[in-house]
């Protein structure tokens, strides 16, 4: 071995590069077993969008459906093999010809391509659905292991139902399909019934067992059917299983599979316990939750690990004290790592000084000690009567205006058309305080749509709506409806909320909360003001800088 005269011949432990460490397969199936469940179906073109953001999220294989099911599916699957290059991308099959040469048929163009076979091997399913003896699903296993093998060089093969089949069995049934040319033995927990404890010792076992296990990888597929989805992969890992197939927001089957962004920021949070790396670019997570939701119209829980709106939230008064002084008293990860906006300390009854004065502060709004404990007390009798505390309530809070007062800017007049079929328009007339008038009219793709449009429009800022939540307040004929929206306006971010019986109006007073907040801080005159009276409107259709979602 030869050495340069700069470098030393012998290793510095303490100041030796860490060692590589082992890498985990991030198999996701949410084109195909998160697709299946109900309220979670996707057409071709939805596909191919979230195959996109999966490849780019750092999925090692993408499981893009299964081409047997229907002739739309196997187009799916052709359309997104087609598309991908850096992942892998894998087709599911029973262990029939038929689906086996329609799965290989949908692959032809994928720059890597895999079959995902699977037969269930427990009792229960051999009994009441296959209607076959141990020998049959073996035979059965390997010959479709075989087939499969002929017609693309990556095969995996799942024994569906593992968990509660024979561990004797299991162990037969996987050494012959390893020796069949299966180099993927994935063990599902189909069912979601099996404990951490349990699927450790399964896994284990295998590694000792199973003939040949060293030629193949161990995955584990894990439901979550008693909410132990995640920690059941996580046991399998450290148990050996080097892919962990899972779907983004835990979307699956009846109660979902192990949610992608939970198993991975486990995996990267706990490198201390487990020192096992991944290919997840895991700054991408908040935004490819977001994009599945928006895809499939599944809203994400608020209290949802990694990505819902509460994981980086603190309301109580001694959180949010320590979060001030330092974050790593109740956080965990950062937010950006995951890609989420920021930590947000949200104002409520169970707030307490410390937040308020930050928030204060962050408004950029001057107040002493003594007017700050009124503030307080009046802050802390709002709290009781709203759920959250917003920074238009602070505002009028300090500055001794009547918290539910709006302007300077009030809606005088909003008119709404909505037509089957097409896009909706909306006309809204705004009036300022000091008689300045603003009309403006703008289209949408449904009415809240049209009428936040027009009021983007209206006043003439460059206005990104990150976030719009409308909902009911009550039943019944006089129930309120409630919108609450997130805008960005020059690099900051500002809420909204508005209430009214019209759905449509509750939207557009959310977004006029916003604007009068921006013009009460930045004064400046709309885009296209008119003079009381002389009945003009002016439409400006030269682009301007706004983004509505």
């Amino acid at each position: 071995m030869s050495t340069s005269p700069h470098t030393p011949a012998f290793s510095d432990p303490a100041h030796a590069a860490p060692p590589a460490r082992e890498r985990v397969l991030i198999f996701d199936t949410t084109l195909r077993d998160g697709e299946q469940a109900p309220g979670c179906s996707m057409t071709r073109a939805q596909k191919l969008r979230m195959a996109r953001v999966l490849e780019e999220l750092g999925v090692d294989i993408i499981e893009a459906g299964f081409p047997a099911a229907s002739e739309v599916d196997a187009a799916a699957v052709a359309a997104v093999a087609g598309a991908m290059r850096r992942a892998r991308i894998g087709a599911l099959a029973r262990c029939q010809e038929g689906d086996i040469v329609t799965a290989a048929r949908a692959l032809e163009a994928a720059a890597q391509a895999r079959i995902h076979l699977f037969l269930a091997t427990s009792p229960i399913h051999r009994e009441h659905k296959l209607h076959m003896s141990k020998a049959q699903v073996l035979d059965t296993a390997v010959a479709a292991v075989r087939r499969a093998c002929a017609l693309c060089g990556d095969v995996e093969f799942s024994a569906e139902d593992a968990l509660r089949t024979e561990p004797e069995f299991l162990i037969e049934v996987f050494t012959a399909v390893i020796a069949a040319g299966a180099r993927t033995i994935n063990v599902p927990d189909t069912v979601g019934y099996t404990t951490p404890a349990e699927i450790a010792a399964l896994f284990a076992r295998l590694r000792r067992e199973v003939v040949g296990i060293e030629r193949a990888v161990l995955s584990t597929h894990c439901h979550d059917d008693l909410g132990m989805g995640v920690a059941n992969s996580l046991a399998a890992i450290e148990a050996g299983a080097r892919q962990v197939e899972c779907t983004l927001n835990g979307i699956g089957e009846r109660a979902g599979n192990a949610a992608l962004e939970e198993v991975v920021m486990a995996l990267r949070t706990r490198a201390d316990r487990y020192a096992l790396d991944t290919g997840i670019d895991s700054t991408r997570l908040y935004a490819a939750s977001r994009a599945l939701s928006g895809t499939i119209g599944l809203e994400v829980a608020r209290n949802k690990a990694i990505v819902g709106d509460n994981a980086f939230a603190h309301e109580a008064g001694i959180h949010q004290h320590g979060m001030l002084v330092n974050r790593t008293t109740y956080e965990i990860m950062r937010p950006e790592d995951v890609g989420f906006p920021h930590t947000r300390l949200v104002l409520g009854r169970h707030s307490g000084r410390h937040a308020l004065r930050e928030r204060i502060s962050t408004l950029g709004l001057g107040i002493d000690d003594a007017r700050f404990e009124t503030v307080f007390t009046a802050f802390k009798t709002l709290a009781e009567s709203k759920r959250e505390v917003l920074d238009a309530d602070v505002e009028a809070l300090v500055l001794g205006t009547a918290v539910h007062a709006r302007g300077p800017w009030m809606l005088a007049a909003l008119h709404v058309g909505t037509y089957v079929g097409g896009a909706s328009i909306a006309s809204l007339h705004l009036r300022h305080v000091d008689g300045r008038e603003a009309r403006e009219t703008a289209t949408g793709s449904g009415p809240v749509h049209a009428v936040t449009a027009a009021l983007v429009r209206a006043s003439g800022l460059a206005l990104e709506i990150i976030e719009l939540r409308v909902r009911s307040i009550g039943l019944g004929a006089g129930a309120q409806g409630e919108a609450v929206l997130r805008v960005q306006h020059d690099a900051q971010e500002l809420r909204g909320r508005g209430t009214s019986t019209d759905i449509v109006e509750a939207a557009a007073l959310a977004m006029l909360e916003v604007v009068n907040r921006i013009e009460r801080t930045q004064p400046r005159a709309l885009a296209n003001p008119t003079h009381p009276h002389d009945g003009n409107s002016h439409h400006d259709d030269e682009a301007r800088h706004v983004s509505v979602a």
